[in-house]
């Protein structure tokens, strides 16, 4: 629930941000100085590309849920006893130690959404952040292209 808090958050943040952008590019681009239409085009330009990112990570948020909450509900999401900080972060050294698991069930089946869901699970929670994104965004691929 935090993080949704936190999504609603940058979200406010974010258009708050760009109107108060729109307005300063409102004004250099109806300046008349070329040096002020070309920043005014800059500013219109950075807030797309801002809400472009935001997006994209939305979406992909929503997508990794949507299969957290099918593995759960099939009962398939990893079962294995790792350590937990005060702060709720996984035993680095637990996760490691499982992590050869999920890594050699993807290994055997490449084509498995739940595999690479797994494993990007498995990244996350020994700290590695960017592989984990990839499997997940790997498994989010595959489920799309699943017939079943």
């Amino acid at each position: 629930m935090s993080a949704r808090i936190g999504v609603a958050v940058m979200a406010v943040a974010l258009a708050l941000y760009i109107v108060l952008v729109a307005q300063r590019a409102w004004l250099l681009l109806t300046s008349g100085d070329p040096v002020g239409i070309a920043m005014g085009v800059a500013l219109v330009v950075l807030p797309v590309i801002a809400v472009w990112a935001l997006g994209r990570e939305l979406w992909f948020g929503v997508r990794a849920q949507r299969l957290g909450k099918r593995l759960e509900a099939d009962g398939a999401l990893p079962e294995d006893e790792v350590a937990v900080r005060v702060s709720g972060r996984v035993v680095r050294e637990d996760a490691d130690a499982v992590f050869p698991v999920y890594r050699a069930d993807v290994e055997a089946h490449p084509d498995d959404w739940r595999a690479w869901y797994r494993l990007g699970l498995a990244y996350d929670a020994a700290g590695d952040r960017r592989r984990a994104r990839e499997a997940v965004r790997n498994a989010i691929r595959l489920e799309g292209a699943d017939p079943a």
